[in-house]
């Protein structure tokens, strides 16, 4: 992997920066947190813009509506964008970082016709249904069923941790087309339009106050056959193209992020009269480290993807696991700096902590990665 810029990547950073100098100032003000229609809203007219300036699906391959960026190209963006302070993909998250890829990856050119340019231009939003009430981390337990009826699936079961579910109109939806099959065995990958009869949306409140997740209810909807990504019963291996997408590069931004919060926390420490403290100036200096070569292996993720199929491999399991880590001990460090501030609800980084609290559950618990990186990257022998 070269690390190095050439001319070309740094003529991109630079026309990339002046449009991000241009269009930022033109933004209308973000809506509240509570406010999900304006925030679906402020976060389209962010994607539209990307997309007529040519920077929607930047990596995405050319046939899937993207412009084939290299991956330098793809991390220079993100680089860039997170350091102007630039919108984050926000309620099109599922349908950018998850749904497309996979659909680009897996779908047939008519799917990808359908769906892929209006998830580009910001038209759609997605949320995801793979989680279930009964199923906890593991995936292959769903219980939710999808018969069979003609050209359509009976869909009933239900859903939870479903991501933007109350303004999506589409789900990236999992099911059990064949209970008899081995439980990785009887799973499809189906597109449900979330306006169809049948389901009901109940919005979940999150230890931090936030409502981006809801439970949903699914009597006997009814999904078209076309709208199957994949084969019938092939919905764990298509899902699995998912999932590396999510743990190999959708949490890129978030490292440029965590970087500057460390700085900030640092120079904090520095004002307050806690940077004295020779043990807090380790950990500050430990976790400058661990951002760093997470970010390189990052870099490292998105070159090999690029160079095989596209895919981000088991590696993303290695920075999914460490990252969830590092992320909450970095706003454990912030609670540290401010004292007893940091009991302050109104204190952003008392959010972030309290959020940083689900990172090693989301997108796949820690033992989760911990049994695919022994099993997939040390070839261990799989667990009784």
């Amino acid at each position: 992997m070269d690390l190095t810029y050439t001319e070309e990547e740094e003529a991109f950073r630079a026309r990339l920066r002046a449009w991000l100098t241009a269009v930022l100032p033109t933004l209308p003000p973000k809506p509240g947190p509570e406010d999900w229609p304006g925030r679906r809203a402020y976060d389209s007219t962010w994607q539209r813009m990307l997309h007529d300036a040519g920077y929607a699906g930047l990596h995405w391959p050319e046939d899937a509506g993207g412009r084939g960026a290299t991956p330098t190209q793809h991390l220079i963006f993100l680089e860039e964008t997170e350091r102007a302070g630039a919108p984050y993909v926000g309620a099109h998250f599922v349908g950018l970082l998850h749904a497309g890829p996979t659909i680009a990856a897996e779908g047939t050119p008519a799917q990808r016709r359908r769906w892929l340019p209006p998830i580009l231009r910001g038209d759609d939003v997605w949320c995801q249904g793979f989680s279930e009430p009964e199923a906890g981390s593991d995936l292959a337990a769903l219980r939710t069923r999808a018969v069979l009826d003609g050209d359509t699936y009976v869909v009933t079961g239900s859903k939870i941790w479903t991501s933007h579910a109350e303004v999506a109109d589409w789900c990236e939806l999992l099911v059990r087309t064949d209970p008899r099959a081995p439980r990785h065995r009887g799973i499809t990958w189906l597109a449900m339009p979330m306006s169809a009869d049948g389901i009901k949306v109940r919005p979940l409140r999150t230890l931090a106050g936030s409502r981006e997740f809801a439970e949903v209810f699914l009597d006997e909807v009814r999904v078209p056959v076309a709208n199957r990504v994949g084969e019938e019963n092939d919905g764990w291996r298509v899902t699995m193209v998912t999932l590396s997408f999510e743990r190999g590069t959708a949490f890129a931004g978030e490292v440029i992020a965590c970087q500057r919060t460390l700085r900030e926390i640092a120079a904090m420490a520095r004002r307050n009269g806690s940077w004295d403290d020779q043990a807090l100036r380790r950990r500050i200096g430990r976790l400058a480290a661990e951002f760093s070569v997470l970010w390189r292996l990052i870099q490292w993720n998105v070159s090999a993807a690029r160079g095989g199929t596209g895919v981000p491999g088991a590696g993303g399991s290695v920075f999914k696991l460490r990252y969830s880590q590092a992320r909450q001990e970095l706003y454990d460090t912030a609670a540290a700096v401010l004292g007893a501030d940091a009991l302050d609800a109104a204190q952003e980084w008392t959010a972030d902590r309290l959020s940083s609290l689900s990172y090693t559950i989301a997108a796949g618990t820690s033992q989760i990665q911990k049994n695919i990186v022994a099993e997939r990257i040390l070839g261990l022998p799989k667990g009784p």
